[in-house]
């Protein structure tokens, strides 16, 4: 058997030292007095204060560990990526860590701030015209250099240690130690490759608490009716929200692990995104409105129910990604239409929440 390469250990220890040097994510609990009152707390888990600036960053590093110890990446691999942002901005700063070259491959479409993050990275963006194209146009590029495609939608689900080691579902546990509902009622994600749904769907059960995973779905997304059908072959046009929602069934979505799909139309995760952003004195991303939109829905069942608890998700970005997009008007009118609506019925909503 050959030996690992000097340059093994030390890639995985350059790793290992950069997230020692990270602090934990913030667990941001929402003023919301009229949902208090009620028994029901709302909390958000602040994935935009990682190094990279989204949830995308624990995946990346995930990603990573998990090639290396495969033996799948050497010194001098070139990496290369199919994604629509995020994920490629946390592995581009990951492959400049270890020396390495690195390609995302992305729908044109894709924001500009975040090709800008990546390129500051030292990654190169490689374009394609449409989401369903990003798969082989990756494997052809590894192939053509000799390197590695990290295939995020395969791995996302296997990469990371769902029994514990620090992943998101324990680090939501450890925050929620002291709260007055410490196991919560729902989490709340969205699902790109479907990874966190399945850390935190596996982590739940293994730990043996009464939580349910809940995937707040985009329009365009394959993933409810997949869940609903579990017809794997089905396919849809894809997600106007930017990271999250996907044309095919990935790999990495396990439906089995998912309790209940919310489907959230673009109008209203936009609305919610800006009520959010108010309610924070902070920009979130447009996923994370479509995260807040599904919490809404859950605390309103709940109240009406009687029932109390606690409902806990993501903002998985901060929204200065997308000041030229999700938060131009011009923009959201031409590709989304109308939000005025949608935003009323949002702000209705959040005034009973808090009355």
């Amino acid at each position: 058997m050959t030996s690992p390469s000097p340059w093994l250990p030390s890639a995985i220890s350059r790793i290992e030292a950069d997230y020692h040097r990270s602090a934990d994510t913030h667990l941001i609990a929402l003023q919301l007095p009229g949902l208090a009152a009620a028994g029901i707390d709302l909390y958000l888990k602040d994935e935009s204060t990682h190094p990279t600036g989204s949830l995308k960053h624990r995946l990346a590093r995930s990603l990573f560990l998990y090639a290396l110890c495969n033996g799948w990446v050497h010194e001098g691999s070139t990496i290369v990526e199919s994604s629509s942002g995020s994920t490629a901005v946390s592995e581009a700063y990951f492959a400049r860590l270890l020396g390495l070259p690195f390609v995302a491959v992305m729908p044109r479409s894709t924001s500009a701030e975040k090709i800008a993050l990546i390129e500051f990275y030292g990654g190169r963006c490689h374009f394609v015209e449409s989401a369903g194209e990003v798969y082989d146009a990756a494997r052809s590029i590894a192939a053509e250099t000799g390197g590695h495609y990290m295939d995020q939608f395969t791995y996302a689900e296997r990469a990371t240690d769902w029994r514990g080691n620090n992943n998101i579902a324990e680090s939501m546990f450890t925050q929620m130690a002291r709260e007055r509902h410490p196991v919560p009622r729902w989490i709340v994600v969205g699902a790109g490759t479907g990874g966190t749904s399945a850390t935190i769907g596996r982590y739940v059960r293994y730990q043996r608490h009464a939580t349910q995973v809940c995937v707040a779905d985009p329009a365009g997304s394959v993933f409810s009716l997949y869940h609903r059908t579990g017809v794997a072959t089905l396919t849809a046009p894809g997600s106007r929200i930017e990271g999250i929602g996907r044309p095919r069934v990935e790999p990495s979505f396990i439906r089995t692990l998912v309790d209940r799909m919310e489907e959230v139309a673009d109008d209203e995760s936009i609305a919610a995104m800006q009520a959010l952003s108010q309610l924070l004195g902070r920009r979130v991303g447009p996923s994370t409105g479509t995260n807040f939109v599904a919490m809404l829905r859950l605390a309103a069942e709940m109240r009406a129910a009687g029932e109390q608890g606690a409902i806990l998700s993501l903002l998985c970005d901060a929204g200065e990604r997308y000041l030229p997009t999700y938060y131009d008007a011009d923009w959201v009118q031409t590709r989304m239409g109308d939000c005025g609506p949608a935003r009323a019925r949002i702000d209705a909503l959040l005034q009973s929440c808090r009355a």
